[in-house]
Parts: C-alpha cells; structure tokens; sequence
C-alpha cells in the first residue's frame, strides 16, 4: 500500500531547557506513528545541508520513515519549534519557521518528480498546518495532487488542524480549507479547531458539515470526551482511554490519526474499531514528554522470525 504524507518535520525544543535531540511536526508525527504501526509512508517535504538537517534525516530513516522524495535546500534550513508546558500537560508553541526549508519546497528541483509519484497514492495524508506554510497558487497544487488521488480510487485525509498565528486571518484559513476539503474522503477535524474555523458547533453538526464538504468519514475528536464517527450507515460516539498519566499532549491527535488509518487500512478495521485504537495510542503518546515518544509506544507487534 502506498501512502504519501506531505508536511514539515522540524527540531523540538523544550521551554525546560532540556537539551536533548527531538523533533517533530504535526505530518510527521503521524507519518512516524503510522510507520511504527506497519504502515511506513513516504514524507514529502524538505529540510536544509546543515548538520541538523542530517541528523533529522537519520532519526526519519532510523523510524523507518520513507525519504525518497524528501527535497535538500541548499542554504535554508530545518524549522524549530519550542514547546512549554503547563501543570496539566497541555502545550503551547513558538515557532522558528518563517525561512524554513519545507516552505519553499515548491522552488526545489525535484518537487515534480515527487508529486507524480504522491499521485499513484493508496494514501494521501495532509494537514492544515501544511497548508498554512504555502501559498495560494501552491495550495492549489495541492488540491490538483489531491484530485488526482480520488480520481484513480484513491483516499485522501486530512485534519484541519488550524493554528491561528499560520494564517493572516481566520477568514483565508477557513477558505483554504474548505477549498482542500472538496478533495477530503476522511476528514479528521477536532471540535476545537473546528469552532475556531467555523464557528460554535456540535460535534454532530461539525460532522454533518464535513459531510457536505465532501468527506465521506468523519472523526471529530473531542479531546477527553472521546470522538464522534460518521462513516456509511455508521453514527457514533467512541469514548477516549484513559490515560496512565499526562505529561505532554503534543501529538495527541496526530498520533491518533495514525493509528485510526492504519487501523481503517492495514487492519481493514470498522471506523468505531479504528477510532478506538486511535484513543488507545493517543492516551500512550501523552504519557511521554515531546511529540515522539520512546521507540516501543505505537510499535506493531513483530511476527516470530521476522
């Protein structure tokens, strides 16, 4: 199965002062859980030459990451975030990626090449963070990509995922994607990312919403509370799991999302079975500081011998 996830992998920094190597990035986050599930994506995107770009590529490499169309810019640079957190768990970010490598990925030679090969896709995973890093005439290429992968038969998910200080206002992001959502057969949205996009909703109604955008499945997650599943015939509410403890809720929902795709496409799992698998990853993921917990979180089982 082909899957191809388009995003932006970046250093992590914490606010703690805690120096040690991480890195994530809400795309690759998901494409790392997904491969650790069984199901290694290739990541599209770019990064710089420097030593940390390096070192970004073999930790990829090292998760089993496909980097066959991922693109070198000759003097930009890998982005950073910072993350602090509070007594809760819950992040907050800063950001260092105005000049960052993945956002001219459309002026590397090679992005063509990598787009021929994204539309012969099983899948195809992007964000609204991934959107937000581009522009018009290049979100456009996108959504061209994304047409391309339905019309063979193909999938296409996507979360939202809206960060406000992304996007020159609330009105050009909700634009862009409702625009990128005409291409959507799962969408992924969380109620709160849905409010600020489209205004105070219910899960129910936020999931009827993307239904006429388009999507043929819809998780909308609702943070402790769980996810509410639209799919064919199926209406649901699937409870969150517990976690063993908060210490960072960075890639919550991105880990989610990988586990309810490969559930729903490696597992041929139903939408209520896969959204439960993804609670179940997400409620591990949070028990560890950062975006990418310790190798063994998410990790598919091995087969004897293999």
């Amino acid at each position: 199965m082909k899957v191809f996830i388009i995003g932006e992998g970046m250093l992590e920094t914490r606010a703690s002062g805690d120096a040690a190597f991480a890195y994530g990035g809400d795309a690759l986050n998901t494409a790392v859980y997904m491969a650790r599930a069984g199901l290694p994506p290739q990541f599209v995107s770019a990064v710089g030459m420097d030593a940390n770009s390096d070192a970004l590529l073999a930790a990829w490499r090292g998760e089993a990451v496909g980097l066959d169309h991922l693109l070198r810019h000759p003097t930009r640079l890998a982005g950073r975030y910072i993350i602090a957190i509070n007594d809760q768990g819950e992040r907050s970010f800063s950001y260092e990626r105005d000049k960052s490598a993945a956002r001219a990925f459309f002026q590397i030679e090679g992005w063509r090449q990598a787009f021929d090969a994204a539309a012969e896709a099983d899948l195809l995973y992007l964000t609204g963070i991934t959107l937000s890093i581009f522009t018009a005439q290049e979100r456009a290429l996108l959504e061209d990509l994304a047409a391309k992968v339905r019309a063979r038969g193909g999938e296409v998910a996507f979360d939202p995922n809206y960060r406000p200080r992304g996007w020159p206002s609330t009105a050009a992001a909700r634009d862009a994607v409702e625009r990128f959502a005409g291409h959507t057969s799962i969408a992924l949205p969380s109620i709160d990312d849905h409010v600020a996009l489209f205004g105070e909703e219910t899960p129910v109604e936020a999931a009827q919403r993307w239904r006429r955008l388009g999507a043929a499945e819809v998780v909308v997650k609702l943070g402790a509370e769980g996810t509410y599943v639209v799919a064919g015939e199926t209406a649901a509410f699937v409870g969150a799991a517990k976690p063993a403890r908060v210490a960072d809720t960075t890639a919550a929902g991105d880990s989610f999302n990988a586990a309810y795709l490969t559930a729903r496409l490696l597992g041929r799992a139903s939408p209520v079975e896969a959204a439960a698998a993804g609670a179940s990853l997400a409620a591990e993921v949070i028990g560890w500081p950062g975006a990418i917990a310790p190798d063994h979180v998410g990790r598919a089982p091995q087969t004897p011998g293999k």
